[in-house]
């Protein structure tokens, strides 16, 4: 089996901002049951507490630009998988993961690029590596580095790396007068290495130099091919469609099924259902709406960005809200656009709906459990998981078809619509709210939606199996 160290900004339960923290949190976990060796590399943040941990290097010079940085190396046993803290108190020490409320910090590629230098530094001393897993634009430059500045060193012979693709959205750029911060060259930056559009990106490290590419599903791995998703690198992620892979991220089921909810007022599961309606009175209840039971209820758990295509949202609001008549709750924050947009229609509807403007992990449960369809409108979703926690809790959601949304969705489980119009957002939400007054066919649906498995299982050995392909290569 292979040794495999995973590079990420991110990790839960240790450090978290969305999805790539879920992923890094699970998918170790599934791997070392399969019979893997797999340890997670990420930054110490100030909010990191180590005191549980065991320091296991100490000063571990980092070296960059024509100069270095000393770090301390921390260990902690999560779940069966070593994670190893970089301490460096200048350049992680920090309120914020990626930045405060000024905005990004502004050293953010040497921080990153620190961090992929430390990753090499644990597997020459700590954790011998066969495989390195690069997750994002944060770990964009360990490709780079592994293919052209340790190649003498015996201790990465035969050592291979994948870069996974979270969001192509966001592509770590930087100005090309610091990339000598961040421990590259000026040689580096040409048009079919790391400059993208006047900048040097640092996400097309990763996509430039790494072995092999994943994306986190199958359909956003083909639709990163095309203009309207590629955002300006489509062509090269063409020229390397031979090695680049979709797979689809996995569930965790430990923290979201209602079988086992330690938050929600009643379990239940596909065999026993009862639960769900006692799910959904103590929800509209906690807001003083216990009377709209018979009601239709619509849940939102979303960052609110144009991305997750909440700017469409308000367009049908009138008519879902008003002779409808149907209930929405909505969780999130965001732009303040959109932000705003949801308080004006909460205080034009207060008495159907509701709008909780910020997290909180406990009400995405009581929605996820009370609600009777959940809205994905979104105009790009790489994988998506509240589709995937929705399917398990019987409710059925109403997506765009795209991503991992149209990987996990079907007409068995839930609603879709292709177009990115508002026309389309509303033709499918009449049909979602006409199949919920047919009670034998919604549930039906909702017995088909909590049979689906999308458990880290099946990811976790296609993983696996991608691993073992790039060591025989």
């Amino acid at each position: 089996m292979s040794r495999v160290l995973m590079v990420s900004s991110e990790a839960a339960p240790f450090a978290k901002t969305g999805g790539l923290a879920d992923v890094l949190g699970s998918l170790p976990p599934e791997l070392n049951a399969l019979g893997d060796e797999c340890a997670v590399v990420l930054p110490r943040y100030g909010a990191i507490d180590v005191r549980a941990s065991e320091k296991v290097f100490e000063r571990m010079r980092i070296y960059l630009g024509g100069g270095y940085y000393e770090c301390d190396i921390y260990q902690k046993v999560q779940r069966g998988t070593k994670f190893f803290f970089v301490e460096h108190l200048g350049l992680y020490g920090r309120d914020g993961f990626y930045g405060d409320r000024y905005g990004e910090f502004g050293d953010n590629h040497v921080r990153f690029a620190a961090l992929c230098s430390a990753a090499l530094g644990v597997a020459r001393y700590l954790f011998p590596t066969q495989i390195f897993h690069c997750h994002d634009w944060q770990a964009g430059l360990l490709p780079l580095f592994l293919k052209n500045f340790v190649t003498g060193d015996p201790a990465f012979y035969g050592a291979k790396s994948l870069f996974t693709i979270h969001n192509l959205g966001y592509q770590g750029l930087v100005d090309r007068s610091k990339l000598w911060d961040a421990g590259v060259e000026d040689r580096f930056y040409r048009s079919d290495l790391l400059e993208f559009n006047g900048m040097a990106s640092l996400l097309k490290s990763g996509l430039v130099f790494a072995d092999a590419l994943t994306t986190v599903s199958p359909r956003y791995a083909q639709e990163i091919q095309t203009p309207e998703y590629g955002f300006g690198m489509d062509g090269m992620l063409r020229a390397r469609s031979g090695v680049l892979h979709g797979i689809l991220n996995g569930c965790d089921y430990e923290e979201w099924d209602p079988r086992t909810d330690r938050h929600i007022v009643a379990n239940y599961s596909a065999d026993e259902p009862g639960g769900k309606v006692g799910c959904k009175l103590a929800l509209l209840e906690e807001f003083g709406m216990g009377h709209r039971i018979e009601r239709p209820l619509i849940g939102i758990v979303s960052r609110l960005a144009t991305q997750k295509g909440f700017d469409l949202v308000a367009s049908v609001l009138d008519e879902m809200l008003g002779w409808r008549d149907a209930t929405l709750i909505v969780l999130g924050s965001g732009e303040e656009a959109i932000e705003n947009q949801f308080s004006w229609y909460a205080s034009r509807y207060p008495d159907r709906m509701i709008f909780w403007r910020g997290y909180n992990n406990e009400l995405a449960h009581h929605i996820e459990a009370g609600a009777d369809l959940f809205l994905m409108p979104s105009r790009y979703e790489p994988c998506g998981l509240n589709q995937m926690y929705s399917l398990r809790y019987g409710t059925l959601p109403v997506v765009r078809a795209t991503g991992g949304l149209d990987d996990t969705i079907d007409a068995e489980t839930g609603f879709k619509f292709w177009r990115f119009e508002s026309w389309d957002l509303a033709e499918c939400l009449r049909h979602a709210l006409a199949v919920y007054g047919d009670k034998d066919r919604f549930e039906k649906m909702r017995q088909s939606a909590m049979g689906r498995d999308y458990s880290w299982a099946k990811s976790a050995r296609q993983y696996s199996e991608l691993y073992r392909e790039l060591l025989e290569s």
